[in-house]
């Protein structure tokens, strides 16, 4: 419903694998056979407390896969649906994602700014799913509230390609 309100089909919503993060504390357990793998928390997925407890990172949450410049999901970015804190959470620094080095939907729109789109920035997920659904399919958005000196320098590269194909 909420992504119907926002202008999303199931279309669309399965082209950028968006998904729904339910909200019990250890829904994960039933997608990896071993729960207490050190590599969920490693990975973010999982938190573990001081006491050894672990549970869920992402619970009743729309998710948004995040890719690498390869199209592999690094990361996610999970926006609770109704009133919680904080509306939007990304998965933490891992030693595959850092939120500041990567750009949602950055792989596609370096694609599409190679094609001669225009690169356009917005602020978040929906934002980007939008703008690629009317028609922009290189917009991209940081991870976060501040645009990182490395997200501008991805920036700097797209313009560059785009440049040169003009």
């Amino acid at each position: 419903e909420y992504l119907k309100k926002r202008g999303m089909s199931g279309e669309i919503a399965k082209e950028f694998g968006v998904g729904y993060a339910p909200g019990n504390w250890q829904n994960l357990q039933e997608a990896f056979p071993d729960y207490n793998a050190k590599s969920l928390v490693a990975a973010g997925l999982v938190i573990q407390s001081d006491e050894g407890k672990r549970y869920d990172r992402f619970r009743d949450r729309v998710m948004f896969p995040i890719v690498d410049q390869r199209g592999n999901v690094i990361g996610f970015g999970g926006r609770v649906l109704d009133k919680g804190e904080p509306k939007y959470l990304n998965s933490p620094e891992t030693p595959l994602f850092h939120k500041g080095h990567n750009l949602y939907n950055g792989a596609a729109a370096r694609q599409a700014v190679h094609d001669g789109a225009p690169l356009i920035v917005v602020e978040g997920y929906v934002d980007v799913i939008a703008m690629v659904t009317a028609g922009y399919p290189a917009t991209v958005a940081p991870l976060g509230t501040a645009l990182t000196e490395d997200q501008l320098g991805l920036l700097w590269k797209m313009a560059e390609i785009g440049r040169a194909h003009v």
